[in-house]
């Protein structure tokens, strides 16, 4: 590349970003000091938007907002384990209830018309609303964490001068299904209330009741459920995540950004008939996991939070998956469905062994229990093998397509799959070495990975659209998003030019990363992996503003409060372990945390320029529970490392060093 050629792609590159982290300001919602976020509605506003929600046997996607002010409520209620058929995939049962479908309650004879002021999130989706009948209603919606319902906790209050007369009506919202449509039979959902009759109000008293829906088997019995129990219960679950692993940095919108997401990658977990199943959600992919989703992107994730549920539901997902295991090496299947008795493989081999070995070295490492991890082997080994015999003439690892399913070109070897069987092994060597495998073996391994670093380079490293990064398969000439996956896996040899590449104004749109240059397709997991692979190459500078940008943008924008999914396709959904990847942008990118055994780690801590300390709080890896706090002085990091017994290392780094942790 000639001088004059670069200088005006930098500046061109740099015009570009200016643009494109301007364009991402607009927010409807602000932070509130107790760790909500709020929308405070305008006079005649509309706007409407949508959240899932989600317990062990219900999901629940609230569509909520305003119309010229006036409410507009909606719930679309998921329960997986009422099978419908076919009992694939997609086979929860679904129903939407329209909250305008239900009697509403009377004022003085008059039915009450709500214009909510205000909207909050925290877990639970709250509002306040005006009424012109001198009362107000407050409303907190929420999934229950362990009963087949969902609950909308009401509280009218008289706020006029005079006493008031309420009617509450008697709900009875019940729809029986096609017992011919479903696994089990017929099923009911119904919504009943709590309270009914006529109650009078004086100035300021308030008047409590609860909508529950629910669903059950129509031979069962429809189970009482106490809305102050099951809100504690939702309350609990709330407190308990926002404080384990809790981020603290300078800036709060990343703070709180990183607490909505453990508690999304968290709640959707579903306790099956095959044991607890972390699932995608978003009205389709339920009561079944997936070897990108739960393999690869979540559950290398749970360690780090010690949420039970989710160290669980990451163990029965690879027992699963290892029991497809066979002598032929036929591929495991993409992903186990309907409660783990079928499967569904319809985009073939898409990398799967790739990301399952990936994804279970580097939980079982973190996780630090042994049994546990030798549990795990004989599957990372198969994976391994796998992979190891799709190797092809070019030394990189051959697929029928990649994790988006054919949605876009991946050729017969892409950049992913290559990338994540390289983490793999370097990661199976380090767990190898902490159950004592034959030494051998792990020499194999570390041989193999570094041919395939090798081959990548070669098959892949190429100059496109002027940058110095890779092509995504053979064949590819235009810019894909996935070029940012070897940064993730500690392969920087290209990381100026694919960072240069990838906040350019050819892939870089306003909701992150576009799947390739010229489309308007965007998936999160792409940026999420972007974000977390650039810090983890050290250049903060340019990483840092399109982070805040774009946590910002997700909660406190247009559609609040998680990552999503993608657009168009499923409208943004908020899919569960998208979530889990941004919080690894923290544990990964920023504290550059690298299991290597079951209480060893490497630690590359990245210290944006502007920020003087970071710290993560209550860590609950590596069998151990413990804190990291690192501060700047004199140019360099003072890095503490503590637990309630004491502190573990005190030491001072360079800004990017890397250092061994044993606890």
């Amino acid at each position: 590349m000639n001088k004059i050629y670069k200088k005006i792609l930098v500046v061109t590159f740099f015009i570009a970003i200016t643009s494109c982290v301007q364009s991402q300001d607009n927010t409807r919602w602000k932070l509130i000091s107790d760790g909500r976020i709020q929308w405070d509605v305008n006079k005649n506003d509309s706007h409407i938007d949508h959240i899932e929600m989600s317990g062990l046997y219900v999901s629940s996607i609230v569509y909520y907002g305003v119309e010229k002010g006036k409410l507009n409520q909606k719930v679309k209620l998921v329960f997986p384990m009422l099978r419908t058929i076919p009992n694939d995939t997609h086979g929860s049962l679904l129903h939407e209830i329209n909250y305008d479908d239900l009697k509403p309650i009377k004022v003085n004879g008059t039915e009450v018309e709500e214009y909510p002021n205000s909207f909050s999130i925290k877990g639970i989706l709250e509002y306040q609303s005006n009424t012109s009948l001198g009362v107000e209603v407050n409303h907190q919606l929420f999934p229950s964490t362990d009963n087949s319902a969902f609950i909308d906790k009401i509280k009218i209050k008289n706020v006029s001068n005079e006493i008031v007369d309420i009617n509450l009506p008697k709900i009875e919202y019940a729809h029986t299904t096609d017992a011919d449509k479903g696994v089990y039979g017929a099923y009911v959902v119904s919504v009943t209330s709590s309270k009914q009759g006529d109650f009078k109000l004086a100035a300021n008293e308030t008047l409590e009741y609860a909508l529950v829906y629910s669903g059950r088997l129509e031979s069962s019995e429809e189970l009482y459920i106490s809305s102050d129990f099951e809100y504690n219960k939702r309350i609990k679950l709330i407190k308990e995540t926002f404080s384990d692993l809790e981020f603290e940095s300078p800036e709060e919108i990343i703070n709180n950004m990183f607490s909505f997401a453990k508690l999304r990658a968290v709640e959707s977990i579903f306790q099956t008939k095959g044991g607890l199943m972390h699932s995608p959600g978003g009205g389709r992919y339920y009561a079944a996991i997936w070897a990108n989703d739960q393999a690869e992107y979540a559950n290398p994730f749970f360690p780090f939070l010690g949420n039970l549920a989710g160290n669980e539901s990451a163990i029965n997902s690879f027992r699963h998956f290892a029991k497809y295991m066979n002598d032929d090496f036929t591929p495991i299947p993409s992903s186990i469905v309907a409660e783990g008795i079928d499967y569904w493989n319809g985009a073939g081999d898409r990398g799967d062994m790739a990301m399952i070995a990936y994804g279970a070295t580097r939980f079982a490492l973190t996780y630090g229990n042994e049994k546990t991890a030798k549990e795990l082997w004989p599957l990372i080994e198969w994976c391994l093998e796998y992979s190891n015999r799709k190797i092809n003439e070019d030394g990189v690892v051959s697929s029928d397509s990649d994790e988006l399913e054919g949605r876009f070109p991946a050729g017969d070897a892409n950049l992913n799959t290559s990338s994540l069987y390289y983490d793999a092994l370097i990661s199976a060597v380090f767990l190898g070495k902490a159950l004592h495998i034959d030494t051998d073996i792990l020499d194999n391994y570390t041989t193999q990975a570094e041919l395939l670093e090798k081959a990548i380079e070669k098959y892949f490293g190429r100059t496109i659209s002027g940058f110095e990064t890779y092509r995504y398969y053979d064949g590819n000439d235009i810019l894909r998003a996935w070029i940012c996956t070897p940064l993730t896996v500690d392969i920087f040899n290209r990381s100026e030019g694919t960072i240069d590449a990838l906040f350019s104004d050819k892939l870089w749109t306003p909701d992150g990363l576009a799947s390739e240059s010229g489309n308007t397709t965007f998936w999160d997991r792409a940026t999420l992996y972007a974000l977390r692979g650039v810090i983890a190459a050290g250049d903060t500078k340019r990483a840092m503003p399109f982070l805040l940008k774009y946590s910002k943008r997700r909660l406190l924008g247009e559609h609040v409060p998680y990552p999503v999914e993608a657009y168009p396709e499923g409208n943004q959904r908020h899919l569960s372990a998208e979530s889990a990847l941004y919080c690894r942008i923290i544990t990964e990118g920023l504290f550059g945390i690298r299991a290597q055994g079951f209480e060893l780690f490497s630690f590359s801590p990245k210290l944006p320029e502007d920020w003087d300390k970071m710290a993560l709080r209550n860590i609950k890896a590596f069998n151990n529970s413990f804190d990291i706090e690192v501060k700047r002085e004199n140019n360099k990091l003072m890095i503490r490392v503590f637990n309630s017994e004491g502190t573990i290392l005190n030491t001072k780094i360079e800004n990017g060093a890397t250092i061994q942790i044993q606890l």
